[in-house]
């Protein structure tokens, strides 16, 4: 069984990197993968003069931004659809001086909507039938997998669930890479016909080559298109990367766009925290996502709402402490933090160094609960019961989740 990969919309800007839809195409672009011509601009001049250098019959013009939905999104400048159609280069000037600087706002946005810093001129192709392609690791096979379906231009999850027969799947030898014969019978299975089946078995080539070449964990393409005139086009990408590549991927990872991200998480990225605000009032303060996510549990079961998922990880050191209360503290909604730690490879006395600096330094004003477990933890108790702070100590997750709760109930 192959497993597509998820639609949810990904919240760490570390961990998970953030291309925008021009930088996809640029890196599918230098592999050799046939995509539309396009430029991008980040002024009305700008996009009016790509246009006239395209010299194409008909010019599509996208708002750059990270979340979907955007030609039903609508701007505060009154403009409707973030992405437009056009045959004329001075229409593409006068509609992009209505998307940059001005926010959009569609089902995946804030309200407010996200502001349009960039916008991709490109020229119009016709698309006269629609395919899925994807390269992504599979588990069950231990390395990487071709899946593709000759529906394409749609939610492909519905395509396997109602239609299983029209998905075809092609396991790739990690040492050997993608063969001519498995890139031509999952071309012929996508249903290209005559010279469009080997011009789409290359293309299949050329994006496994960009699978390896950018450390990518998935490369989807829909739709793979093929047009009135006899071309395969990759029309649209989305392209995951393996975090753990970042060492040798320092030119990808510089393009992660962070300025759609909340500026705390943003902040948490640099010191290998990973954060993600929520909308409650308790702030949570734990070492692995697993327990996070049982302590957002039982703090909402006693009454109480998260205020944020902060995650330390294993090899904790006493200054992402500090920083973790500057980024909790920074938030205006938090009026209680709970400390939940249960040191395996954390050490306990390290948390409760950095809990009593971050108390002393930052003059924290909110009640604090603080539950520690495992290695070195009686050392720890001792740090904090000597430290003279304000500090309630808890016996377990319930009773702190309880007295984090009462805390604020207190106020």
């Amino acid at each position: 069984m192959v497993c597509f990969p998820p639609r949810h919309k990904r919240v760490s800007p570390r961990r998970w990197l953030n291309l925008q839809e021009y930088q996809s195409k640029k890196l599918m672009q230098d592999s050799g993968v046939t995509v539309q011509h396009f430029f991008v601009a980040d002024t009305a001049s700008e996009a009016l003069e790509a246009a006239k250098r395209l010299k194409a019959k008909e010019i599509v013009l996208k708002a750059q931004i990270l979340a979907g939905g955007r030609g039903k999104g609508v701007f505060d400048s009154g403009l409707k659809g973030g992405v437009h159609l056009t045959k004329d280069p001075v229409v593409v000037g006068e509609l992009a001086g209505k998307m940059l600087g001005f926010n959009l706002t569609t089902k995946q946005t804030p309200k407010e909507g996200v502001k349009v810093k960039t916008v991709m001129v490109a020229e119009a192709l016709d698309i006269s039938r629609e395919t899925y392609f994807a390269i992504l690791m599979d588990r069950s096979c231990n390395g990487p997998v071709m899946v593709g379906s000759p529906q394409g231009g749609v939610d492909i999850e519905e395509v396997a669930a109602t239609t299983p027969e029209l998905i075809f799947k092609e396991v790739i030898d990690i040492f050997e890479g993608v063969r001519d014969d498995q890139a031509l019978r999952m071309a012929a299975n996508l249903g290209f016909k005559g010279p469009l089946e080997r011009q789409a078995a290359d293309q299949i080539k050329r994006l496994y080559d960009l699978f390896l070449k950018v450390d990518a964990t998935q490369v989807e393409v829909n739709p793979l298109g093929e047009t009135p005139e006899g071309q395969v086009v990759c029309f649209d990408a989305k392209i995951n990367f393996d975090d753990n590549a970042e060492f040798r991927q320092k030119a990808v990872f510089a393009m992660d766009d962070t300025a759609e991200s909340d500026p705390l998480e943003t902040e948490a990225a640099k010191y290998d925290l990973k954060y993600i605000g929520l909308d409650g009032n308790i702030a949570c303060f734990v070492n692995g996502a697993g327990l996070a996510m049982a302590t957002c549990d039982i703090i909402d079961l006693h009454g109480g709402k998260p205020a944020n998922f902060l995650d330390l990880g294993g090899g904790v050191k006493e200054n992402q402490v500090y920083v973790a209360f500057k980024l909790l503290t920074a938030d205006p909604k938090v009026e209680a933090i709970l400390v939940n730690i249960f040191g395996g490879i954390v050490n306990c006395a390290i948390i409760a160094n950095g809990i009593t600096k971050a108390c002393r330094e930052l003059e924290l004003k909110v009640p604090l609960v603080v539950r520690l477990e495992g290695t070195n933890v009686q050392e720890a108790k001792r740090i904090l019961s000597e430290s003279g702070l304000p500090i309630t100590s808890a016996s377990d997750l319930d009773d702190a989740a309880k007295k984090a709760v009462a805390a604020i109930a207190k106020k």
